[in-house]
C-alpha cells in the first residue's frame, strides 16, 4: 500500500520576509556591537544621514520603532554624542534630532562591513535581479504603508 504524498505548501511571503529581517538584524547587530550600538540604534543613524534634523515621532517611524523606544533610543545616542537636539525654529515646542559629527564618523566606520553584509544578501542574485528585489521590497513597503 503506497503512502499518501503530502505536499508542503510554500512559506507565506510575511514570514519569508520576516525571516530575512530577523537574520539581518542578527548579522549587524554583531557588526555595530564593538562600538557599543545596537542594529536599531544604526538604523536610526542611518536614518538621520539621509534626513537630518527629523522630529522624535519621524525619527521613529522611519526607524520602524514606537516613540517611547525612539525616546530611550535617542538618550543613548545623545550621551554617546551621536546625536544632538535642538528646538525647530519654526516650532519651538518641537525638538529635532540631528547628527553628530561622531555619529557621521560612527557610519563610516561601519559602511564597508554593511556593504559587504549586503553583497553577501544577494550574493546569489545578479545585478538586474539585486535591483528587481529592491523595486519589489519599495512597492511592498508602499502597498502596506
Amino acid at each position: 500500500m503506497l503512502e499518501p504524498q503530502v505536499t508542503k505548501a510554500a512559506p507565506s511571503l510575511l514570514y519569508m520576509v520576516k525571516q530575512v529581517e530577523l537574520v539581518a538584524r542578527s548579522r549587524l547587530d554583531e557588526l555595530v556591537r564593538p562600538s557599543g550600538i545596537t542594529a536599531l540604534q544604526y538604523t536610526a543613524l542611518t536614518v538621520l544621514e539621509r534626513h537630518d534634523g527629523l522630529s522624535a515621532a519621524q525619527l521613529a517611524r522611519d526607524s520602524f520603532v514606537t516613540a517611547q523606544s525612539t525616546a530611550d533610543l535617542v538618550r543613548s545616542l545623545e550621551n554617546r554624542g551621536l546625536v544632538h537636539r535642538e528646538r525647530n525654529p519654526r516650532n519651538r515646542r518641537e525638538l529635532l534630532i540631528l547628527l553628530t559629527d561622531a555619529g557621521r564618523e560612527l557610519l563610516a566606520q561601519h559602511e564597508e562591513l554593511v556593504r559587504e553584509l549586503e553583497e553577501r544578501m544577494v550574493r546569489d542574485l545578479t545585478r538586474h535581479q539585486t535591483q528587481q528585489f529592491r523595486e519589489a521590497l519599495t512597492k511592498a513597503w508602499h502597498a502596506l504603508s
